[in-house]
């Protein structure tokens, strides 16, 4: 075991991700950092290793990536429209995409992620199964969908560039789940979809409120009970990388929120509180919304409960509190 991997209490990590910023820019580094990985910290036999590329920087990366050991890619997609792209601010094309996925096959990579995001300006159903189409074009193994949201700084915060309605949004959402489930893909999590076999084992840690360790500015981590991160400050990082307590982790309350985004949900057992009368009454509430389904000791939610996910966790954690 590594020095490190004592000083944190961990065994083995099962899970490598090299993400956030963009990761394809190091280049052939892919091969020192991972090296200097797996000379620090103990990575087990099958360890899925996951790097984010952005598919206009794909061939300056994914050779060096193959050679490094990564085993699954993911790629920031968004769109298959090269204008909505540039509405985004992104720098690759459709068919960057397209490039992108031939030459990560090629290399040998068949664990494939792609991510897209749904209620973009102006979207609708038409728009929308035309990124479906694209998606499925691709023949990759993961996908990952996210409703937009116009964050500070990016050019449709700058431009105050409206974006549909919460109704529409939620009709697209409802859309792409059928169609990928129609295609073959499990909507095992709020976000995510894959083929049997494919689901991301490393985010599937943080749903299943396993610990995780992050390095790097920014970078959070759940190790020991505890929650904690290093601050965003990168000369910082480097000269005295000091981590912040934010909180305790791993708590009963915690586990609920965090499982009841996964599609297999929670065992009703597992949490009491599911119980008592007034939380059954919700229970039946929900359900009969089409928002929740029980079987087999379980209760999980439907895609419409996907949906409204905070609201009905939320209400069901009143009755625990």
């Amino acid at each position: 075991m590594s020095d490190l991997c004592k000083y944190y209490g961990i065994n083995a990590f099962s899970t490598v991700y090299i993400g956030g910023g963009t990761p394809s820019l190091l280049g052939e580094n892919i091969i020192f950092l991972l090296d200097y990985i797996k000379d620090n910290f103990k990575i087990s036999k099958g360890a899925e290793i996951t790097a984010e590329v952005n598919p206009e920087s794909a061939g300056e990366f994914l050779p060096f990536a193959a050679a490094a050991g990564v085993n699954r890619i993911s790629f920031g997609i968004q769109s298959s429209s090269d204008e909505m792209l540039k509405k985004l601010g992104r720098l690759h094309t459709a068919e960057d995409v397209k490039q992108a996925v031939k030459l990560a096959k090629s290399l040998g990579f068949s664990n494939i992620s792609g991510d897209i995001m749904i209620g973009l300006p102006g979207e609708d159903i038409t728009a929308l199964n035309k990124d479906i189409d694209f998606l499925l074009s691709l023949d990759i193994e993961h996908i990952s969908s996210y409703i937009l949201k116009k964050e500070e700084g990016t050019p449709l915060y700058i431009k105050n560039t409206p974006l549909p309605d919460d109704d529409t949004v939620a009709d697209l959402y409802l859309h792409m789940s059928k169609r990928l489930t129609l295609a073959g893909y499990s909507h095992y999590e709020i976000s995510n979809f894959a083929r049997a076999g494919f689901e991301g084992r490393h985010n599937l840690s943080y749903w299943q409120d396993k610990e995780y360790l992050g390095v790097g500015p920014a970078a959070h981590s759940f190790i020991n009970g505890k929650r904690f991160y290093f601050e965003r400050d990168l000369s910082s990082f480097l000269q005295n990388p000091v981590t912040v307590f934010e909180d305790i982790g791993g708590t009963k309350t915690e586990k609920f929120m965090l499982s009841l985004r996964l599609s297999e949900g929670v065992r009703i057992k597992d949490f009491p509180f599911l119980q008592n009368d007034k939380a059954k009454e919700k229970i039946a509430r929900f359900k009969a919304a089409s928002c929740l389904e029980t079987n087999n000791g379980k209760i999980h939610l439907t895609d419409k409960g996907f949906l409204i996910s905070n609201y009905i966790i939320s209400e069901l954690i009143d009755e625990n509190l």
